[in-house]
């Protein structure tokens, strides 16, 4: 067993209140994986803490982020090849911010991804709304501006337009695991478009992919997630 730097999610960067973002605190696990390029995927096991040092720990393939003990996360490279998402245009994305379900309701406001009370520079504000379906499933699309081209910031990006694909608005779920590979850097003050497909539903499971592509359409980065559906009254 190896032992690393530890690993730390500011608080600026949270998900749910008093919590991390999924995606920026597995991306930050993730960039600690020697995966070539290649796809990685991290399995949150319980929400990671803000602001607490966690003990970062290698074993046999696989990178634990520990917290007195216990995993919070883990992340290891994975084979998966990743689809990604078709994309739409600019044009397209930013129309589909105005259909955004969380301009009036949102589960997680403050979300360092796609939460509304967030300042533009301080939040990612990537607000997906309702595009044209891809093979039958619900698609979803916005704008992202981006200000930092940081892999834990990419994966921010490809995280919470999976959870609005899959209608969070309507069922509160949170990021049981992410899978995914970041192919170039985004361009740091130019507008990229975010996409997001919801691809099936398994009980309290739903499984969906996102894709971010840069303003010449080039893919960024893409993912798959799996959202585990849970009782609002975990977050009251």
């Amino acid at each position: 067993m190896t032992s690393f730097d530890p690993l730390l999610v500011p608080a600026r960067f949270n998900g749910p209140a008093g919590s991390g973002n999924g995606g920026w605190s597995a991306g930050a696990l993730a960039s600690y994986v020697d995966a070539d390029g290649g796809p990685v995927e991290v399995t949150l096991r319980q929400p990671p803490p803000l602001d607490t040092p966690m003990e970062v720990v290698e074993d046999d393939g696989t990178w634990t982020a520990l917290r007195d003990g216990a995993a919070v996360l883990s992340a290891r490279r994975s084979d998966l090849v990743l689809e990604g998402v078709p994309g739409v245009s600019m044009v397209e994305a930013r129309a589909a911010v105005d259909r955004y379900p969380g301009l009036h309701r949102h589960p997680f406001p403050t979300c360092f991804s796609c939460g509304t009370d967030r300042e533009p520079g301080d939040g990612l504000r990537i607000f997906p709304g309702r595009v044209d379906t891809h093979d039958g499933r619900p698609r979803v699309a916005a704008t992202w501006l981006a200000t930092d081209d940081d892999v834990p910031v990419v994966w921010a990006a490809l995280d919470c337009a999976g959870a609005w694909a899959a209608d969070i608005e309507e069922r509160m779920m949170v990021l049981g695991r992410m899978t995914a590979e970041v192919l170039r850097r985004p361009v740091v003050g130019e507008e990229h478009v975010v996409v997001g497909l919801a691809r099936r539903s398994e009980g309290r499971k739903h499984l969906t992919a996102t894709t971010v592509l840069d303003p010449r359409g080039e893919v960024v980065g893409r993912a798959e997630q799996v959202w585990i559906e849970v009782s609002p009254d975990a977050f009251a």
